[in-house]
């Protein structure tokens, strides 16, 4: 009231002063639809009287346009529209602000009056437009009052209108009876001149210039596209206007950004800034929608919880009778006198289900490829030293390793060990969820009271709002991630306590065969899934750049388990430290925030990185290579140029671990090869590129053990390879959605909603709902897979199996 009110007053006394110094002041009677050519001074001011009628029923609108006739005037004609309830003024020619305080002029305006309800049936109301100016030479002008046809909107039906910078363009929509959200859409077929939508209430004054049209209301930018869901309960009247203005600059919405030498008072010629641009109101779901949306998400992934019980009740009930089998053939061999060793022996009907016995395997058994690259670990192979079995320089230097090698430590000093990346999870995901929450809870009570719908990348044409959240949708799609997650956790759990049970009763086949089993890591990698699900709502609730980080911390975090977890099946005894391992991850996320504040065309920063990321490849891989058997100190290039003079120099000959030596250079030339892509193309998005990265050294190592468990002739389960096609053909689809791009916080917001497109599940989830469905599902069949991939080795010994 004071910004409105005080100005108009001072208005009001100045056109009084003026009046007093021997002013002529002339009323006419005027009609809507007729053109006035006159002129006005000083000395004179010309005042046009309008009647119409208001109906309570009916709403009519009322626009003034006023063009200026006379080419070149120093003083501004002042107009002064006075009605019932409200009062507008604009001088022409209006003068409106750009970037940098530039100035357009423009000399046609147009402006509707709004239109207060009136609590009578019908009455006749007044308004009057009054025309002065200070130029001491006659100004010449035209001014056109006219009805304004179809003002009020009707629901599902498109209009269309024109709309300048000075001549905005607002329209009034009534709720009808049943419908409490409607989703106005906005469509233009041209990007710019860049424009504004904005959703405010029936009163008066409506603001609809580019310099006021944010005070109150909803309000976005847009090019071609803009879509706003308003719920009735937001409006006391039940209606509200739609305003549409056209900005005088295209900067908010990624438009060119020109640089002009300014001068004082220097007018820029505002140019040719018409938009054409059409508007439809639509209903929005009913609540039935929103309940079958949420059934919908939690049957799915409750069907998962189902399946699991049924799929562990059918191993359990095949493990009860390859146990009666098992015991029924050894009792046999009993009663015929055979010869019993203390370990039992496996019956062909046994291997043919994956049961492996005790027993040492005879190299025959094996195939071709595993006895040209790996060979039995027998005494003859080395030098039979004092200290053999215990100098882990002479023991991880071998060539051909077993896992019993480097499983040596105490069972329950590695438990301790890989429980603290459990517990470490546990703890760093509270700490950096509460401020999480309490951030994008800032965020949506931002936008909820500014109006300011630019603040959040959503899908406007699917974001349907529940209470104060503005996009429930996208919020509840991440659902999965939590319930699989948990459920992930309750398989480890079961597995984890059969496992302990078999310890208690010193069952051989636990304590001496089979991949050491070790769950802190599955523990932590199901911790993570539910956060990357709880921190991916959080995102969700205002997706923006500033908080992208939040949907790809545990993403990393995922990433870096799962190649924890592939290593450290055969190689228990020397993988990463929980707090080494959350350091790296750590120093992963540092570098994601400062790619994302500093990397957008920063050509320092990507020379610095990629640096960097070749010199951990490097480093990675001599750890990786040399089992952790090599020091970085001042001596390390005078040992490297000796390996190179002795080994390639001297007597030419090749790795003596020729298969990590291969893994190593793929991988290294996968890590280059991203290192210098990221250098030359400088994607936007570096939190996207940094995870493909960490996806990509995922899958190569996933692919390598996959490869070398085939080639040491160890066999892929049933279930193992049910998981591992379904989950590829999950991830396959996922992608797909993914790769839709809906929104994108790259751009402006008005180009990022060019993007958006209509629900296309249940009308209430969109496409990236469907890649937060099937990627959690794809996740929880990775870690499956992780699972359960070397189960056939449970009753192999640990001498027998090879690491790779």
């Amino acid at each position: 009231v004071y910004c409105v009110g005080v100005p108009v007053l001072v208005l009001w006394v100045s056109v009084c002063l003026v009046h007093s110094d021997s002013s002529v002041v002339v009323q006419k009677e005027a009609q809507f639809g007729v053109s006035y050519l006159d002129t006005v001074t000083s000395h004179n001011q010309t005042i046009y009287s309008f009647n119409h009628t208001v109906s309570r029923n009916k709403t009519e609108g009322v626009r003034v346009s006023v063009e200026l006739l006379s080419e070149t005037t120093k003083s501004p004609i002042l107009f002064v529209i006075r009605q019932k309830q409200a009062v507008l003024s604009f001088q022409v020619p209006l003068i409106l602000r750009g970037l940098y305080q530039r100035k357009y002029q423009y000399t046609q305006v147009g402006r509707t009056l709004c239109q207060p309800p009136t609590l009578v049936a019908s009455e006749t109301q007044f308004f009057y437009v009054d025309v002065s100016t200070l130029s001491s030479t006659s100004v010449h002008y035209q001014l056109r009052v006219s009805r304004v046809e179809s003002f009020t909107l009707q629901t599902d039906k498109k209009f269309s209108f024109n709309a300048t910078p000075s001549q905005p363009q607002f329209f009034k929509y009534v709720f009808p009876d049943g419908v409490d959200t409607v989703i106005v859409k906005v469509n233009s077929e041209k990007n710019f001149p860049c424009s504004v939508m904005s959703i405010q209430d029936i009163q008066c004054p409506v603001y609809d210039l580019d310099n006021n049209v944010a005070f109150i209301g909803m309000y976005q930018t847009m090019t071609k596209k803009g879509a706003v869901t308003v719920q009735r309960k937001d409006f006391p009247s039940n209606s509200f206007y739609v305003v549409v203005v056209v900005k005088t600059e295209d900067e908010a919405c990624g438009g060119p950004l020109k640089f002009y030498p300014l001068l004082p008072d220097e007018l820029l010629d505002a140019g040719n800034r018409s938009k054409t641009l059409d508007v439809v109101v639509s209903p929005a779901i009913n609540s039935e929608v929103y309940v079958m949306g949420m059934l919908f998400c939690l049957g799915i992934f409750l069907s998962f919880y189902v399946l699991t019980f049924l799929v562990a009740c059918i191993e359990n009930k095949r493990s009860v009778c390859d146990g009666l089998i098992s015991y029924s053939f050894t009792y046999t061999h009993s009663d015929n006198g055979s010869t019993m060793s203390s370990e039992p022996v496996t019956d062909s009907l046994a291997s043919a289900e994956g049961t492996y016995g005790y027993m040492e395997r005879s190299m025959d058994t094996v195939g071709r490829c595993r006895q040209e690259s790996l060979s039995s670990v027998e005494e003859d192979d080395y030098d039979t030293l004092a200290d053999i079995d215990s100098d882990k320089n002479i023991v991880r230097t071998k060539k051909y390793l077993c896992v019993s090698d480097l499983a040596r430590k105490d069972k329950r000093v590695l438990n301790k060990k890989y429980q603290i990346y459990f517990w470490n999870i546990s703890t760093i995901a509270v700490f950096y969820a509460l401020p999480v929450i309490q951030l994008v809870i800032t965020y949506q009570t931002v936008v909820n009271v500014t109006g300011n719908q630019d603040i959040c990348y959503y899908n406007f044409l699917c974001a349907h709002p529940l209470g104060a959240l503005s996009s429930f949708n996208n919020i509840l799609s991440n659902l999965g991630y939590v319930m699989l997650g948990l459920l992930f956790l309750l398989i480890v759990l079961q597995r984890d306590i059969l496992h302990n049970r078999a310890l208690m009763r010193n069952d051989i086949t636990a304590l001496e065969c089979g991949i050491p089993k070790h769950f802190g890591l599955f523990y932590a990698m199901g911790t993570a899934l539910m956060m990357e699900g709880l921190l991916s709502a959080c995102y969700h609730v205002c997706p923006n750049y500033t908080n992208f980080q939040f949907d790809t911390s545990f993403m990393y975090m995922i990433a870096g388990l799962c190649m924890l977890k592939l290593y450290q099946k055969r190689h228990p005894d020397i993988n990463a430290s929980a707090y080494t391992a959350y350091a790296c991850l750590a120093a992963v996320i540092f570098f994601s925030v400062l790619g994302v504040v500093f990397g957008k065309g920063n050509t320092a920063f990507w020379i610095v990185f990629s640096v960097i990321h070749i010199l951990a490849t490097l480093l990675l891989s001599t750890q990786l290579y040399y089992m952790g058997r090599w020091k970085l100190d001042s001596g390390i290039l005078r040992r490297m140029l000796y390996v190179i003079y002795t080994d390639c120099v001297r007597q030419c000959s090749g790795p003596m671990y020729i298969d990590r030596m291969v893994l190593l250079v793929m991988g290294n030339i996968v890590n280059w090869s991203l290192a210098a892509y990221g250098l030359i193309k400088r994607p936007n998005d570096f939190a996207s590129y940094l995870l493909a990265i960490a996806i990509c050294n995922l899958l190569l190592y996933f692919a390598f053990y996959i490869i070398m468990k085939l080639r040491s002739g160890e066999r892929i389960r049933c279930l193992a390879l049910v998981c591992i096609l379904f989950t590829a053909v999950v991830w396959g689809f996922a992608l797909f959605f993914f790769f839709q791009g809906l929104s994108t916080w790259q751009k402006t917001p008005a180009e990022s909603r060019e993007h958006n497109r209509d629900c296309i599940l249940l009308s209430f989830f969109d496409d990236h709902d469907i890649w937060h469905f099937l990627s959690s599902i794809a996740m929880f069949g990775s870690f499956l897979v992780l699972l359960t991939m070397d189960d056939d080795l449970d009753t192999v010994q640990r001498d027998k199996i090879y690491v790779f």
